[in-house]
């Protein structure tokens, strides 16, 4: 059977679910603020680091480039004016060589990447006769006549570097560590008032009288928040009380022209000398009139959302409104029949049970010209099945909507609020009520009553 074709409500899907974010959008506050806090203190650990580096090494660099151009510029002018004796640096652990002309292209089978450098400070790099890294700077001074060296080791300066880079990294994670229990300790600062408004919140929910929530806040923005929260809780216990004293007044009022018609009937059918046409009718005054009350009763207990109880025989119920339904048939070609055993009782009052099977065979006549309606009773359900028109995936999807009136009821009276009712009574009771098309045509209603509210038959 195709999900479109048919209307299934149970317990858990009586109530119309408000939408809802997926969940990769939905984050705790407290998990928010963490992060938060992480990506912060992760962020700008790192900038201070990556500028701590880049300022260090650019020092560095500008450091060791100004003294390798003096060395090497007063190394050069120490040789122009005596050649013969070899100058001593100032710094002495550089290394300086001069190279004469006569000696250029020795110079390049010796040092073939000195050769071809310009003047300037220039980074090269190596391997020791051991295979380990070394690295230097060298500054060029080249004349016609003498090109003048001068090395700077930078082994040592790396291994710093190196050094450093790590210290950094490591101050990085340890920053982001500490930026997390930061997060943490300041999370559950800030959420503690609001678990707390939370907490009590739901413990206020669950009594009979709620208990003011701001007194138990200070006056700031959680205290406001408590603050909204009962006055809102006042307005809604308002419109709440107002609700139900109408709803009482209103059954209150109804019942007694009720009572009145009751009365009247049952005192107008007590008298032998009436004709069985005027019979009929006083019966029919008098089953509608209960009909009323079971509404009225079933619409009360909605009001106050209270569960009433009651040892109700479904097969009894079930037999009174195919009389009542045989009696309205007003000559259309159609058989009601009840089958199954008897004896299934469930703990809800008579009213709730016939307010929510009487709207199921209703629809099933209403709908149906020709054939007949089937009242099956089973072990914990009862069976509504028609002969009618069946059921459209657009009736299918919006059958308990309140207000809406199926596909075939053009000529039909009603508000389209019967099975937004019977709806309400499963949700109330935690029944279940299913509507599916029936095998060849028609539709099959099922009303299936909660495991430990029912007594089976024999």
């Amino acid at each position: 059977m195709p999900a479109a074709d048919s209307a299934q409500l149970g317990p858990a899907q009586l109530e119309p679910t408000t939408s809802r974010r997926p969940a990769r959008y939905r984050r705790r506050l407290r998990s928010r603020i963490i992060l938060s806090f992480v990506i912060l203190g992760f962020g700008l650990t790192a900038l201070f680091a990556f500028a701590t580096n880049w300022t260090r090494t650019r020092v560095e660099n500008d450091l060791v480039e100004d003294v390798m151009n003096r060395n090497i510029d007063e190394f050069a002018r120490r040789y122009l004016d005596n050649p013969k004796v070899n100058p001593e640096l100032p710094v002495q652990q550089m290394f300086a060589r001069v190279v004469t002309s006569d000696k250029f292209q020795a110079l390049r089978a010796e040092q073939p990447d000195w050769f071809d450098l310009s003047d300037g400070i220039h980074s090269l790099s190596g391997r020791n006769a051991d295979g380990s890294p070394f690295s230097y700077k060298l500054a060029v001074r080249k004349t016609p006549d003498q090109w003048f060296f001068l090395a700077y080791d930078m082994s040592q300066a790396t291994l710093g570097e190196r050094q450093f880079k790590t210290w950094i990294y490591g101050a990085v994670i340890g920053f982001t560590l500490l930026s997390l229990l930061v997060g943490w300790w300041a999370a559950s600062r800030v959420m503690s008032p609001v678990s707390e408004l939370a907490r009590r919140l739901k413990l206020s929910g669950l009594s009979v009288e709620p208990e003011a929530l701001a007194t138990h806040f200070p006056e700031d923005e959680v205290g406001q928040l408590a603050a909204a929260l009962d006055d809102y809780a006042e307005r809604l216990t308002e419109v709440v009380q107002r609700d139900r004293e109408f709803n009482a007044d209103v059954s209150h009022e109804l019942r007694t022209p009720l009572a009145v018609i009751r009365g009247a009937s049952e005192l107008l059918l007590s008298q032998p000398e009436l004709d069985e046409k005027m019979r009929t009718r006083l019966l029919r005054i008098q089953r509608a009139e209960q009909q009323c009350t079971d509404l009225i009763n079933a619409l009360l207990l909605l009001s106050r959302s209270e569960r009433g109880h009651g040892t109700t025989d479904v097969g009894k119920v079930a037999e009174q409104l195919l009389d009542l339904h045989r009696a309205q048939l007003g000559g259309k070609p159609l058989t009601l029949r009840l089958e199954g055993e008897r004896g299934l009782m469930v703990d809800a009052p008579e009213a709730a049970v016939a307010v929510a099977l009487g709207n199921l065979i209703g629809n099933g006549v209403k709908y149906t010209t020709a054939g007949g309606v089937i009242v099956r009773l089973l072990a914990n359900a009862v069976e509504v099945i028609d002969s009618g028109p069946g059921l459209s995936a657009e009736d299918a999807a919006r059958l308990f909507e309140r207000g809406y009136r199926g596909s075939h009821a053009e000529h039909s009276q009603g508000a389209g609020i019967g099975l937004s009712i019977v709806r309400r009574l499963c949700a109330l009771y935690h029944w279940n009520v299913r509507v599916v098309p029936g095998e060849e045509n028609g539709v099959i209603a099922t009303l299936t009553f909660a495991p430990e509210t029912t007594q089976g038959g024999s």
